[in-house]
């Protein structure tokens, strides 16, 4: 059968401890939690392993608390542009860092978020994948939701060379929800939730101090995207949430390793 052969591609997993004492959403991973948190794997072509591996290192911890998923996304890039500004913008038009989370396991229903170094976020809700049917939910805004970014380098400017952002973002748990549903329950202790990260990166040139993405010199069509991700699908294709990886909560802290109440 056409697509089996993704069925044997390995699924990642992580285990997600509590946080310790406050957590302040900067971008910049100072708290002492942040120290303690393992790093996922290197992000892969979305493909799988026999593509070659991305030009740029990406990768990402998470912490929890009683009210949020926090998430620190580290994306080395030389060079880190975005013009987006307008909150629902389509980010992933540009260079973005997305978030995936199907937190019943069931591949319907679930959230996706989208940010720019310019920290400009796209936020959607799916009642089941676009090859089901499905349509986005444009309109849907995750209440609560905080983000923010820290850049080594400089936004925009192609006269230098830049070495990563890093992104920051707290995700409420009460959020994960729709109008005619109830919210999503805190996790307990060994909760095991679908989820996935992926990061569109684009070839550009500079025309005029300006960054613009390469175009086909036959077709005038914009070259295709690379995508890199955490778990890998077997295709051009974030919305096959079977083939997410796997988080599963600890109510241990990251930093004593005792149980929290």
């Amino acid at each position: 059968m056409k697509g089996s052969e993704n069925l044997s591609l390995p699924v990642r997993n992580y285990l997600v401890y509590q946080s310790t004492g406050s957590m302040t959403i900067d971008g910049k991973a100072d708290e002492p939690s942040w120290n303690y948190a393992a790093w996922t794997e290197n992000f892969v072509d979305i493909e799988g392993p026999l593509k070659p591996k991305p030009t740029y290192q990406t990768r990402v911890k998470m912490l929890w608390d009683s009210n949020y998923l926090y998430l620190l996304a580290e994306l080395e890039e030389p060079h880190i542009w975005c013009y987006y500004r307008q909150h629902d913008q389509i980010v992933y038009h540009e260079n973005d860092f997305e978030v995936f989370i199907d937190s019943d396991g069931d591949a319907l229903n679930y959230f996706e978020f989208e940010l720019n170094a310019a920290n400009t976020l796209f936020d959607l809700f799916l009642p089941k994948p676009y090859s089901c049917g499905g349509k986005a939910l444009l309109t849907w805004d995750a209440e609560g939701f905080k983000s923010a970014v820290s850049i080594d380098g400089t936004l925009n400017n192609p006269n230098d060379r830049d070495k990563k952002w890093t992104l920051e973002m707290a995700i409420p748990f009460k959020s994960l929800k729709m109008e005619t549903e109830t919210e999503t329950d805190v996790p307990a202790d060994g909760t095991i939730w679908k989820i996935n990260f992926s990061r569109v990166e684009w070839q550009t040139n500079v025309v005029k101090g300006k960054y613009e993405k390469k175009k086909d010199g036959k077709t005038g069509q914009f070259l295709s995207e690379n995508n890199w991700v955490w778990n890998a699908t077997g295709e051009i294709n974030m919305h096959i949430p079977e083939r997410w990886g796997l988080l599963q909560f600890s109510t241990r802290s990251v930093i004593t390793g005792k149980l929290k109440n």
